[in-house]
This record gives C-alpha cells, structure tokens and sequence, in this order.
C-alpha cells in the first residue's frame, strides 16, 4: 500500500508540474490569506486594551480601519487562490484522466476480459476526482491549518511560554492521534472502496445481460446476489462511519479540555499582571480559530486517505506493465504484397494449456486461405496471435519479410482489418461508426464503402439515415445490419490484409447472400485469411488449412480435401448440417 501511495503521488505531481506557476498562485494566495486571522486579532487586542484604559474614539476608528484593511488584502489573495484553483485543478484532473484512458487502452486484451467494464470506469473516473480531493485537503486545509497553528503558538509565545509550550503540546498530541486513529482506519476504507468497486462491476455486469437475466428468469437471483454485496458494502460502511462518529466525540472532549484549560490559565497570568483584557480576546480568537481549523482535521485526514485508497486502484492498473508491448526502435509495418508466413509458432494460455504448437503456414499474397477445425483447435488463437492480442510463447510471425513483433502494434493494426462474428459498434451515428476505418473519408467515400457491403438501402431508409444513432454495441441494429455495417468500415479502411472471424455463422440465408455480395467485394485484391463454418464460404477459398490441437493436420482446395479417406475434414463434411460443419 505505501509503494501504490507513492506512485501516486508521483503520478499526481508529474501531473502538477505542468501547471506548476498555477500551483505556486494558488498556494500564495492561500498562504497569505491565512495571514488575515492572524493580523486582525492582533489590532483587536489594541481595541480592546484601547477601548477599557483611554477610550480614545479616533484611536479607536483608526485601528478598525487597519482591520478593514487587513481583511481586504485577505480577501483579494483569497480571490487568487481560487481562481488559481479552478483553473490548475481542472487542468490536473483532465490530464490524468487522458493519461489513464490512452494507458488502460493499452493493455492486452486479455486485462479486458478479465476486468468488469462498469469496474474500469469507475477507477479512472474516481482517479481524478482523487486529485482533486487530495489536493484541497492539503492546500486548502492542511496548508492553512499549519499556518495558523505556528504563527499562533509564535505570536502567544511573546505573551507567555507556557501558554505557547501548551498549545503546541496539545496540537502534537491531538494530530498525532487523528494520524494514527486514520492509519487505524484505512484498511477498513480500502476494504469499502474495494467492495464498492465490485457493487459498480456488479450491476454493469447485469446491465449489459439484461436480456439474459429476464429470458432466463434470473431477476431474483440477481437481486438476490446485488442485495448480498450491497448488505456487505452497508455493513463496513457503517462500521466505517461509526469509527468516525466515536473519535468525533473524543475529539470534542480535547477541544473542551483546551479551551478551559487555557483560559484558567489566562486566569492566573491575568492575576499576576502578565495579561491584559485585550489579550483574552485575542486569546479567545485565537482558541476559536485552532479549535475550528483542528475539528475538521480528522476528517481532513481520513478524507485524504480515503481519496488515495480510491486512486491506489487505479494507479495499480496504470503501474501493471502492458502485457504487449513495441519493440525498442520499432518500425512502421510496411505490407507490399501481404504474404504471411508463421514460423513454428507455440503458445499456452497458461502452462497447462497448450495452444498452438509448432505451427507452419504460408499464406500468399492475396490468397484466400480458410482456417477449419473443432471448437478450441486453436484458429481464433491463430488470429489473435496475428493481430499481437498476444505475444508469442515461441517462434515468429512475418508479414512481408517483417516480423511483426518488430514493428509498432498501430502500423500492424492499421494494415489488418477483422470482421468477426459479432461486430460491436460505438454509440455513434451510422456515419461515424462506419467512418471509424479511415477518419478522414468524405461522406462519398462512406456511401459507396456502404453501397459495397450492401448497406446502403436499409440505411437510407432510417428517418435520420447516417445520422441514425446504432444504440450501445449497436443493439438497434439486427445481426445482418451490424454485420453489413461492419463490412462497411473495413471496406472503407481498405487494409491490404483482411481476417474474417466467423462473419456469417449467425446469420440467416437472406442476409447470408447480401453478406457474401459484400465479403465478394471486401476481399478483392486482398490478403484473406477466413475462420467459417458456412460452405458457402470455405468453398470459394483458394486453400481450405485444416487445424486439430495448434497444428496443421492438413490443406488443399476443398475438392482435395473431401477425397482422402479417413481425413478430418472429410469427416466434418459429412457430418454437415444445413450448409453447416459441425
């Protein structure tokens, strides 16, 4: 926890130190400020003492003039501090989150699947709002606090010092036991923040399988297991809350015992002739303004650790190293034919469970290869290592001559396009979604990517056409329009290397036939490695690669391969169903 507590604050000030002059702005006005409780006291015991020995009036108007200037110029520093604030805060917190986003995107997608969507949001948007906390705590909270304490306990010292001896013996004791008091009480705060983020992962998870929990009556039994988790976060935070309401009364019991304490000491001081009545007031004022600085300082305290147990989740993800990553000195992919060669290609999900093994294949530029194979033969694994979802456990993969871990993961991405069985668009427009290949298309070039991939007509009938919102993952869409969409996108990316994942196994046979119109379209001229189960489509491909347990078992046009007896895929050809492999 210390280590995370660090790496955050140097993530926070690497932050800072762009905006540092703000910072300082901020942290002047405050300072200089805090100075006005200080002054004004001062010239308020001269009013007092003025005000019960000579009664002098001018005196009297001319010393609350000093006041009024005094306050004044803490007013106007004030003002400074935050303006100051409001900018340097909002330009902090913006920058983190830019940076936590453009590092959480960067991770594998291997993090993804195994983190809550819902959970992820949450950490990177309570990153930044830890930030801010932090940063009022200690600026506009602990900064002022301490100021007012030492310049206090140095203005009484010149009155008595062991009246100054006192209080600074009763701020270090009183500090020392809200430390540890919120030290004590952190764990418990990582527990709820914890359990908090599991609540969030929680009803995103159901949120996105809506349908699945009413289809398949699953509405008690999730809000049987949300009720179960959300009992749990209501019990710590409860207990969490009630830890500060006991010390909130011990707290009161010190502030009484300091106020009386001093005072009766004021008493005697006063007896002897040490003090005049000018001093009790400023005394009293001073007692007043420790008293309310120092009662928020618990929660000061415990606010700011909360806050870095909130950001301690996020700063573990932005300290977790990338699981894929450039090589040093990475090149841009440059693809001139699109030829693809894996060369004794191993790879375990864990050492348990091997993959792919010892695997060989060439693919020629613009051949049409299918992949074939059982359900966890390895050919989606295939595509994943092609597209550095993962890094290999063993040998290489070219692209044109280029081993593709030597080159930067954008200029790989940016030559391959994927169309796989169940595309996912944005919350965005038609337009927008499909433009998503190349940003920089004219709306011409979306339309005709669109009239390829046989889109165009179903779109242009929507009320808004291209500016017709497609809904979360696209879920106003039907299968055959997403699919259709997706074909769109990638047609207009036009990547010299084309991987289709499965692009038709779920769809029925009208959309089928618009769909292979538009693959017809999308593979011309093209590199195409294909992962089907249709006929329709592993029949048109130039070589049909037959994959059992991550290796090549065996390869040929389909007409080659339906002829040798006892082959893998002749068994899987008979076994078909409906224009189906089973």
């Amino acid at each position: 926890m210390e280590n995370l507590t660090r790496q955050t604050f140097k993530i926070f000030w690497k932050h800072l130190l762009k905006y540092k002059w703000a910072f300082v702005l901020m942290i002047s006005g405050i300072s200089i400020g805090s100075l006005g409780n200080i002054i004004a006291p001062l010239f308020y015991r001269e009013f007092f003492d003025t005000l019960t020995t000579s009664g002098d009036v001018d005196v009297l108007k001319i010393i609350l003039f000093k006041v009024l200037i005094v306050y004044f110029v803490s007013w106007l520093f004030w003002r400074i501090a935050t303006f100051a604030t409001s900018y340097f805060q909002t330009k902090v917190m913006a920058s983190l989150s830019i940076y936590s986003f453009s590092y959480l995107h960067r991770h594998s997608v291997e993090f993804f699947n195994n983190n809550f969507v819902g959970s992820l949001v949450k950490k990177v948007n309570r990153f930044s709002r830890s930030f801010e906390v932090v940063a009022d705590r200690l600026s506009w909270d602990l900064l002022p606090t301490i100021i007012h304490i030492v310049l206090v306990i140095v203005v009484l010292s010149k009155r008595s010092i062991l009246l100054s001896i006192g209080i600074f013996i009763w701020v270090l004791v009183y500090v020392l036991v809200n430390y540890y008091f919120s030290i004590y009480k952190l764990k418990y705060d990582i527990k709820r923040s914890a359990l908090n983020s599991e609540v969030t992962g929680v009803l995103a998870d159901t949120i996105a399988n809506h349908l699945n929990v009413k289809l398949f009556t699953g509405y008690f039994r999730e809000t049987a297991l949300f009720a179960k988790i959300t009992n749990r976060l209501q019990k710590l935070r409860q207990f969490t809350w009630n830890l500060g309401n006991y010390f909130e009364a011990l707290q009161t019991v010190l502030m009484m015992v300091l106020e009386i304490g001093i005072m009766f000491y004021a008493i005697s001081l006063w007896q002897d002739g040490f003090l005049t009545i000018g001093d009790f007031v400023l005394i009293q004022t001073y007692l007043i303004t420790i008293i309310n600085r120092l009662w928020s300082f618990g929660r000061v305290i415990r606010s700011y650790y909360e806050a870095m147990a909130e950001a301690r989740e996020m700063t573990e993800i932005l300290m977790t190293p990338h699981a894929v990553n450039d090589a040093k000195n990475a090149k841009p992919l440059n693809v001139s034919s699109g030829e693809i060669r894996f060369e004794n290609v191993s790879f375990a999900y864990s050492k348990t469970r091997m993959v792919i093994s010892d695997f060989d294949l060439t693919v020629k530029p613009n051949e049409k290869v299918a992949l074939v194979g059982a359900s966890g033969s390895g050919k989606s694994t295939i595509i994943n290592l092609l597209t550095r979802a993962h890094d290999l456990d063993h040998g290489k993969i070219y692209i044109d001559g280029q081993k593709i871990s030597n080159v930067t993961q954008d200029s790989l991405w940016q030559n391959i396009s994927l169309v796989n069985q169940d595309p996912v668009l944005f919350h965005r427009t038609l337009m927008e979604n499909i433009k998503y290949g190349r940003a920089e298309a004219s709306n011409e070039d979306v339309y005709e990517a669109a009239r390829l991939a046989n889109a165009h007509k179903f779109i242009d009938e929507f009320t808004e056409g291209y500016d017709t919102y497609v809904g979360e993952r696209g879920v106003k869409l039907s299968g055959g329009e997403r699919q259709r969409v997706a074909i769109a996108r990638a047609i207009l990316k036009n990547a010299p290397i084309l991987v289709l994942d499965e692009a038709t196994s779920s769809l029925d046979s009208e959309s089928e036939e618009l769909i292979q119109d538009a693959l017809a379209n999308l593979m011309k001229d093209k590199t195409v490695i294909v992962i089907a189960h249709r006929l329709s489509t592993i029949m048109k491909m130039d070589r049909i690669v037959v994959i059992d347990r991550g290796k090549v078992l065996e390869e040929g046009t389909h007409q080659e391969l339906i002829k040798k007896d006892k082959g893998l895929y002749k068994r899987l050809w008979e076994k078909q169903v409906g224009g189906f492999l089973e």
